[in-house]
C-alpha cells in the first residue's frame, strides 16, 4: 500500500527548468513530510519508478542519490531505499520564475542557492518573455511554496502582471529585477530602479563624457528593456547639454566621431565594434563605448569596454536573506559605472 501513496506526490513538470532528478527528489520529499508516510518505509524501487513515470534509470539513481546525500534517505544492500528520518531538513519550498536565462540571471540565481543552501527545495522556471506563458505558469502551479520569487514581464502592463499576482499570498511574494504597481498588501522586493541607475551611472562617467558631443542609446524594440532607461538617459542629456538619440538598430544608424553609444544588448555590442574597427575610429578617442551589464570578458576586449551594470550577485545573496528573515522589504539593488579605455 505504500508505494501508491508515493506515487500520489510524484509530480515530473515538462514546463519546469529545474532538472527531473530533483523533481523527482523534491517529491518524495513532499511524500514524506505528510502524515501518511512514516519513518523507515520504503520507498519505490528503481524500476517501479521507470515504469511508472516513464523516467530514465540515470535521473532516479541520481535522485536517490542526492537524498542520500542530504540525509534524508539511506540504502541497505538488498532492501531498497527507505526514509532515515521523519523531518527532512528541508523546509523552504520556492516557486522562481525567470523572464529568460543569461549569464546574469545564472549569477542571480548561484547566489540565490549559495545563499539558502542545498536543502531548500526549487522550483525553476523561465518564461521567455512570454507574458502569456507567464500567466500560465503562475495559474497553473501544482504545489504550495513558502515563497514565490518572480521576476515580472518587461513587456506587459503593469496592470495584467499585478491582477495575476495579487491571487499569490503576498506574505510569500518577492519581485526581483523591478518593482510593479497594483499589487495590494505587504510583500517584499530587490529591484533595480531604471531611471535613476542609468541618470547616476552616467553622471559618474561625465568627466569623460565631455570629450564627446552626442550619446546615442541602442534600445532595440525587441529588446524587453524598461522604458525608464530611455526616460534616465534623456533626463541625463537634457541636463547637461548633451546632443542624445534613442535607436533601434545599429547595423544602420550611423557611427561618427564625436559620439558615445550605449548598448544594451550582447549582439549589439559585437556589431558595434565591427562598424567601428571598419571605420578605423580609435575606441576611447574618436567614438566611446559604454555597454550594459559587467561581464569580466569586457575588461579585455579590445582595450576594455567601459560599463553600466548592476549587481547580480547582490541581488541573489539579499534575496536568500530575505527568505530565511521572512523580511518584507524593498531593497534597491546597487548600480555601478566601471570605467575601462573604450570610454
Amino acid at each position: 500500500m505504500m508505494l501508491p501513496i508515493f506515487f500520489d506526490f510524484i509530480k515530473i513538470d515538462e514546463y519546469s527548468a529545474t532538472p527531473k532528478y530533483l523533481q523527482l527528489a523534491n517529491s518524495i520529499i513532499t511524500a514524506i513530510e505528510s502524515t501518511e508516510i512514516k519513518q523507515d518505509s520504503l520507498l519505490p524501487s528503481i524500476n517501479a519508478l521507470c515504469y511508472k513515470f516513464d523516467l530514465s534509470r540515470d535521473t532516479i539513481q541520481k535522485s536517490y542519490r542526492h537524498l542520500k546525500e542530504i540525509g534524508v534517505i539511506d540504502s541497505f544492500p538488498g532492501k531498497g531505499y527507505c526514509i532515515s528520518r521523519r523531518n527532512p531538513r528541508q523546509q523552504l519550498k520556492i516557486f522562481l520564475l525567470f523572464n529568460k536565462l543569461s549569464a546574469n540571471k545564472k549569477i542571480i540565481y548561484d547566489a540565490l542557492i549559495a545563499g539558502l543552501g542545498n536543502d531548500t527545495t526549487i522550483d525553476f522556471y523561465i518564461y521567455n518573455n512570454d507574458t502569456n506563458l507567464f500567466n500560465k505558469l503562475l495559474t497553473n502551479r501544482k504545489r504550495d511554496y513558502t515563497h514565490y520569487v518572480i521576476m515580472p514581464p518587461f513587456a506587459d502592463d503593469d496592470a495584467n502582471s499585478a491582477e495575476i499576482l495579487n491571487k499569490i499570498p503576498r506574505d510569500r511574494l518577492i519581485l526581483l529585477d523591478r518593482n510593479i504597481t497594483g499589487i495590494q498588501g505587504r510583500y517584499s522586493s530587490v529591484f533595480q530602479n531604471f531611471e535613476k541607475d542609468i541618470y547616476g551611472a552616467l553622471f559618474q562617467a561625465r568627466p569623460q563624457l565631455t570629450k564627446y558631443h552626442t550619446l546615442k542609446l541602442i534600445f532595440p524594440e525587441q529588446s524587453y528593456f524598461p522604458a525608464g532607461i530611455i526616460t534616465g538617459f534623456q533626463r541625463f542629456c537634457r541636463q547637461y547639454a548633451f546632443r542624445q538619440e534613442v535607436i533601434s538598430d545599429i547595423n544602420t544608424a550611423p557611427v561618427k566621431k564625436g559620439e558615445v553609444f550605449i548598448n544594451l544588448m550582447e549582439d549589439d555590442l559585437v556589431t558595434l565594434l565591427q562598424r567601428i574597427v571598419d571605420h578605423k575610429f580609435k575606441l576611447g578617442k574618436d567614438v566611446g563605448v559604454i555597454s550594459y551589464d559587467e561581464n569580466p570578458i569586457k575588461s579585455f576586449i579590445l582595450t576594455g569596454i567601459s560599463t553600466i551594470s548592476t549587481d547580480f550577485k547582490y541581488m541573489g545573496a539579499t534575496t536568500a536573506a530575505m527568505i530565511l528573515e521572512n523580511s518584507k522589504r524593498h531593497i534597491e539593488v546597487p548600480f555601478y559605472y566601471t570605467r575601462r579605455a573604450s570610454l
